[in-house]
């Protein structure tokens, strides 16, 4: 399972055009081959003018993650929960000289009152002590409540934070949330303490945590500059995406290896990269966090300056179908549909907003043990990596799929890439992902220039 644990809108009729595919010269020792196919410019106007460059500085979010309810040892422990400071450090991804951060007590049924809050420069990722920073205020208020089922953000505080730099988001929670709101998936280690020590320094005595509470979105003021692009990708998946499998502090999940070439550009520096994966999330059933259908409003369509989502989902939804019991053709062919059906969904939502959608071809799971996919779940890959590919409902396609498999054995992933459960990438997989994406999607010039695949 992609994990860190399971628990119909009409479709426009398009002809799809064919957009740059760039696979890194890191991979073309492999033979395997991606590619980008977006929808034709001319059919699609609505959209692009609504995606189209800010003509004047705008709030992009340049960091985030998606809320769930964490349970079990997910949580915070009872002593640390409440009358607690959590110290929580994040690597944003576009940077800037004005900030403002966004909480969530979104799955709380209770106000969630915060004590203090301070924004600081992580300064050793690992380690709680920070450099230098300043306190949040919201309202011109230094504490505030946080109703039951919302978000808040701060007030925009001035404090220069360079691309692809790691900062301290530090709370105090006088009472604990209830029920807890956060994601588990942090692959980055933050810190608590007994008591109010928001702007503590060193924070002695801190407990670590690979875990996220309460924390939502960091956003900077992108400033307008010509050739350069500026916005908010949100990748947006399972526990591929929210990568499974990275070690604390690596930050080489596939979004991470994009964020790092998007900012090395004079014309992408600017654009902010959030994973939104979910460890075992689905498109169309619950599971540790709500299915893609239910969150996908929030988690992409309310997050400032978003242009584009990448959506790489489906491979829970295939495989759980049989992981207990054999399941009809008849369920097969349901299934497919309804997967089908969602992607419709979320894509016609994402272009009512003027969001480009690309779309993630489902990468094989053959060989796993968990979901011990046979014959007939193939086939239901393959039929929904078929319509991801040629339906032309998205803006563009990533075929992971192409690039990850093993060329002998098209059902399983390139044991380059495989980090040993047949699932999940290994660390040089999520790396091979995130090189193949092409830039020139999100390049000032991509909504009006056409381009081609390029396929060995």
């Amino acid at each position: 399972m992609t994990r860190d644990r399971i628990a119909p809108a009409s479709r426009r009729a398009t002809t799809p055009w064919i957009a740059t595919a760039l696979l890194a010269t890191a991979l073309a020792s492999t033979g395997l081959s991606t590619g980008a196919v977006a929808r034709n410019p001319a059919q699609a106007p609505a959209v692009r003018s609504a995606a189209a460059q800010p003509s004047e500085p705008r709030w992009i979010a340049t960091w985030g993650t998606s809320q769930l309810v964490p349970e079990g040892d997910n949580a915070l422990p009872a002593d640390r929960a409440s009358d607690v400071t959590l110290r929580q450090i994040v690597r944003v991804s576009a940077g800037g000289d004005l900030i403002r951060v966004r909480l969530s007590n979104v799955f709380g049924t209770r106000p969630l009152p915060i004590g203090a809050a301070h924004l600081a420069h992580a300064a050793a990722p690992g380690t709680p002590r920070i450099d230098g920073g300043t306190s949040l205020t919201f309202a011109g208020r230094p504490d505030t409540v946080i109703p039951a089922g919302a978000e808040l953000y701060s007030d925009p505080v001035t404090l220069h934070v360079a691309a692809g730099a790691d900062v301290a988001v530090s709370l105090y929670l006088p009472d604990a949330p209830t029920p807890q709101t956060g994601h588990p998936g942090a692959r980055a280690t933050s810190f608590t303490l007994r008591g109010a020590h928001a702007a503590d320094v060193a924070l002695a005595g801190a407990k670590p945590t690979t875990r996220w509470y309460a924390l939502s979105d960091i956003e900077v003021m992108a400033p307008v500059a010509p050739g350069t692009n500026s916005g908010t990708i949100v990748a947006i998946g399972d526990s591929i995406t929210d990568g499974y499998g990275v070690l604390p502090e690596r930050n080489s999940r596939w979004t991470d290896v994009l964020a790092i070439r998007l900012r090395a550009s004079p014309a992408t520096r600017a654009i902010g990269v959030l994973n939104a994966g979910i460890g075992g999330n689905r498109i169309l059933l619950d599971g540790l966090g709500p299915n893609l259908l239910a969150r996908f409003d929030r988690d992409v369509i309310a997050r400032s300056g978003v242009r584009w989502a990448i959506v790489l989902e489906g491979i829970n939804d295939l495989g759980t179908l049989t992981r207990d019991a054999p399941a009809t053709t008849a369920q097969h062919r349901a299934l497919v549909a309804q997967i089908v059906a969602g992607y419709t969904q979320i894509v016609t939502r994402a272009h009512a907003h003027g969001i480009k959608v690309v779309g993630g071809t489902v990468m094989p799971f053959g060989g796993n043990d968990y979901y011990h996919p046979g014959a007939q779940n193939e086939a239901d890959r393959q039929a929904v990596n078929h319509f991801i590919r040629t339906s032309g409902l998205f803006d563009a396609v990533i075929d992971f799929d192409a690039l990850m498999r093993d060329p002998a054995r098209p059902d399983r992933l390139a044991a380059a890439y495989d980090s040993g459960d047949h699932l999940h990438p290994s660390e040089a997989g999520y790396r091979a992902m995130g090189e193949a994406i092409p830039l020139a999607l999100f390049t000032p010039a991509a909504s009006g220039a056409k381009g081609r695949i390029r396929r060995r």
